[in-house]
């Protein structure tokens, strides 16, 4: 098994997506990257770490001058200005320059972390995205968004950085939890319902495969879903336009994470602010009764939460207003427009987001 992705900017090849299912291959993407001669710190969390990090400080050693390894707590509450400042200081103590490498192994914290490191530390150097969580495979190691999260504001400081290389073992998802491989769905499902009806009929027919981690529906999934957000990325690299339709979900998903201090994790937020969305877009006649049923029964299907309890409807759509998505006070939502067709719309209005909040905390798993 091997698939390689190529995403390009302004038609030009920046980096490739590679899909695997171990690391043996990882030593001729350094070659490539020309990581001899300099140093590499591989940055990951005590979790990750203990399964693969010896694995990959063993390939990396041969292909680096010194190989040195930064661990954080897991967890989203150390994805935070404080875990960048203790990355910023052992870089600086250990010497690295503009051409070292930063590894970054582990799920959306550890990638998102690193890679606004890689970003801001001598004004930018190079990193590769090692995602080991089927949420960082599918959306965050790709497309280069970096950042953390600031006074529990998600992803409030960050920068566009891109990997020079996205490397996907999809044997890791064999040491996740059920509930951090469900999680992954949220994003999974989203790309279906924005952009790819036939991808979203695959999932629906597949769904015992890929509960299951059954090889070949595996790989197909983690490709599909890559390239649906590779095709989105090339078009709009800084979110000036259509990148955010990719945001589907995540006005109300990402304020649900907030007030519910993050014990939601974030694809099973992404899940509940889809089905508010989606009930939204029901309630314009932009899909119908059956779309919405079906969006909400294959999300229960894949293990994901539909409805949210002991939240204040009000409280949600305050937050909402401190989304970094926010244009001239204006939230851009994303609507669907039938299955497979998203749409950005400004003028989605207060009353309108409580009403789809209303819903899915009304719902019952």
């Amino acid at each position: 098994m091997s698939k390689i992705i190529n995403v390009k900017e302004n038609g030009n090849p920046i980096y490739d997506i590679r899909i695997e299912n171990d690391y043996k291959a990882l030593g001729s993407v350094l070659r490539e990257l020309g990581t001899s001669g300099h140093r590499v710190c591989i940055v990951s969390d005590t979790t990750i770490s203990a399964h693969y990090m010896n694995e990959v400080v063993e390939i990396v050693k041969d292909y680096s001058s010194l190989v040195e390894t930064f661990t954080l707590h897991p967890g989203e509450e150390y994805k935070n200005l404080n875990s960048v400042q203790s990355l910023y200081k052992y870089l600086i103590e250990s010497k690295f320059d503009r051409k070292d490498f930063l590894i970054a192994l582990g799920g959306g914290v550890v990638g998102d972390l690193t890679g606004y490191v890689a970003a801001t530390y001598l004004r930018g150097i190079s990193f590769i995205q090692l995602p080991t969580t089927l949420l960082s495979m599918v959306d965050s190691s790709i497309g280069g968004k970096t950042g953390v999260d600031f006074d529990a504001y998600k992803n409030m400081v960050g920068a566009f950085k891109q990997p020079k290389a996205v490397y996907i073992n999809t044997s890791t998802l064999k040491t996740l939890t059920p509930r951090l491989y469900h999680s992954g769905f949220g994003e999974v499902t989203k790309y279906g319902y924005i952009q790819d009806q036939p991808f979203d009929a695959w999932l629906r027919e597949n769904v015992e495969a890929l509960m299951n981690m059954e090889p070949e529906a595996l790989e197909y999934m983690i490709y599909k879903s890559c390239d649906n957000k590779r095709i989105v990325v090339e078009e709009d690299p800084t979110e000036k336009g259509i990148r955010a339709t990719l945001n589907f979900g995540h006005t109300l998903g990402h304020a649900i994470e907030k007030l519910m201090n993050f014990q939601l994790l974030h694809g099973e937020c992404v899940s509940i602010g889809m089905v508010a969305a989606a009930y939204m877009s029901y309630k314009r006649n932009m899909i119908s009764k059956d779309d919405l049923d079906t969006i909400t029964e294959t999300l229960k299907k894949f293990e994901l939460p539909v409805s949210v309890n002991g939240l204040n409807a009000d409280m949600v759509v305050e937050t909402t207003k401190n989304d970094k998505k926010m244009d001239a006070g204006k939230i851009k939502f994303i609507l669907l427009d039938g299955i497979g067709h998203a749409v950005i719309d400004d003028t989605v209005t207060q009353e309108e987001m409580l009403e789809g909040f209303s819903y899915v905390a009304e719902q019952l798993d």
